[in-house]
C-alpha cells in the first residue's frame, strides 16, 4: 500500500509555441519513462534516484529550448489520495492492447517467414519490457501478461526450431572428452541459438575434429552418431539445463565464467529467463546470418566466429570483475 509519506516527482514545464519539434521529443521522453499527464506540462512520477535525473535532464533541455521547468518532490495528502496516485499508473489496459496485439497476430504465424518471425519476436517482446519498465505497482494484469507472453512466444519458437527437446529428468553424468574424440555429433538442420552455441562448444572444447550431420527429422541420425539437441538425443535438456547447458555439465566446462555467462545468454534465447544484455545482439546476428546462409555447415563457421568474440568479451569482462573484488 502506497503510504501518505511517500514522495513522487512532479515536472512542470512549458515551452515556447514555436518549439514543436522539441515538444514532441520531449513528450516521448516523457511517456517512454512512464509518466502521467496531470495537466498540460504537468508530469507525475514515483520517486527513484534514476527518475529523478531523468527529469532533471528534460527539465534542462526544456531551459536550454527557452523554455521553463520545475521539478519538486511531492507528497500526497491523504491515504486516499495516495491511493488515486497509484490508480493513475494502472498499466491493465496497455497490458490488454499487447495481449489483443498477440492474439491477431497468432493466426499470421504460420504464413510468415523465418526471418521475419524471428523479427516479429523481438518487436514483441521488446513492447513487453519496455510496458514492464514503467509498471511501477504491478497488478495481476501483469502476471496474467507474463504468463501469456510466455505461451505465445513458445508458440513462435516452434516455428522458429521445430522438433525442439521437451526437458528431461534425473542428472547429467561427468563424461572423459577424450572419449568423445574424432566423432560424428547431429543435430537438427536449420540451426538456431541452442543448436549453434552447442555445436561451436563441441568443436572448440570437446571434439576439435567433430564432423556434424544436419538432419531433416532427429529419426534420421544415425546409430553411431553422437545426437544433441532433440528428443531422445544423446545430450538434450535435462531439468531446467537446455543443451549447451548439459554439455558444459556433462564434460566439466561449468568452471569456466566465460561459458556460463554463454550458457545464461543460449538459455534465455532457448527457453527464457533472466534477461542477459547481450542475448539481444546474438539473437539479431544469429537471425541475420540465418536468413543469408541457408548450408548449415556455413551458418556455423560464420556463428563460430561471433561465439568466439562474445566468449573473449565474457573472459575479459570476468578478468575485469575480479580484478575489482581484489581491490576492494
Amino acid at each position: 500500500m502506497q503510504t501518505v509519506e511517500t514522495a513522487w516527482l512532479l515536472l512542470v514545464i512549458s515551452l515556447p509555441t514555436a518549439s514543436g519539434t522539441a515538444r514532441m521529443r520531449i513528450w516521448r521522453a516523457l511517456k517512454s519513462l512512464g509518466c502521467v499527464a496531470l495537466r498540460d506540462g504537468a508530469y507525475l512520477l514515483p520517486e527513484a534516484a534514476e527518475s529523478r535525473k531523468a527529469l532533471r535532464d528534460l527539465g534542462d533541455e526544456c531551459i536550454r529550448e527557452g523554455g521553463s521547468a520545475w521539478l519538486m518532490s511531492v507528497v500526497p495528502g491523504s491515504a486516499e489520495e495516495a491511493d488515486s496516485w497509484r490508480q493513475l499508473f494502472d498499466r491493465s489496459e496497455q497490458y490488454a492492447e499487447l495481449r489483443a496485439e498477440w492474439k491477431r497476430t497468432h493466426r499470421t504465424l504460420p504464413s510468415l517467414p523465418l526471418a521475419e518471425l524471428a523479427r516479429l519476436r523481438q518487436r514483441l517482446q521488446r513492447d513487453l519490457e519496455a510496458l514492464r519498465s514503467i509498471d511501477f505497482f504491478p497488478a495481476e494484469s501483469s502476471a496474467e501478461a507474463e504468463a501469456a507472453w510466455l505461451e505465445f512466444a513458445k508458440r513462435i519458437d516452434g516455428f522458429l526450431a521445430p522438433d525442439e527437446p521437451r526437458e528431461t529428468a534425473g542428472r547429467v553424468p561427468r563424461l572423459d572428452a577424450a572419449k568423445y574424440r574424432g566423432r560424428t555429433w547431429a543435430t537438427r538442420r536449420r540451426l538456431w541459438v541452442d543448436r549453434v552455441a552447442s555445436a561451436w562448444l563441441i568443436r572448440r572444447f570437446i571434439d576439435p575434429e567433430a564432423k556434424f550431420r544436419w538432419l531433416a527429422r532427429p529419426s534420421e541420425c544415425p546409430k553411431s552418431a553422437l545426437g544433441f539437441d532433440f528428443d531422445g538425443a544423446t545430450f538434450t535438456h535435462v531439468g531446467d539445463r537446455v543443451t549447451f547447458e548439459t554439455l558444459l555439465a556433462s564434460f566439466g566446462l561449468d568452471g569456466d565464467p566465460a561459458l556460463l555467462r554463454l550458457g545464461s545468454m543460449v538459455h534465455m534465447l532457448d527457453v527464457g529467463g533472466e534477461q542477459v544484455p547481450e542475448a539481444a545482439g546474438f539473437e539479431a546476428v544469429m537471425s541475420g546470418a540465418r536468413e543469408r546462409l541457408a548450408d548449415d555447415d556455413v551458418l556455423l563457421l560464420e556463428m563460430t566466429a561471433v561465439l568466439d568474440s562474445f566468449y573473449l568479451h565474457f573472459q575479459r569482462d570476468s578478468a575485469r570483475g575480479k580484478s575489482r573484488k581484489a581491490a576492494e
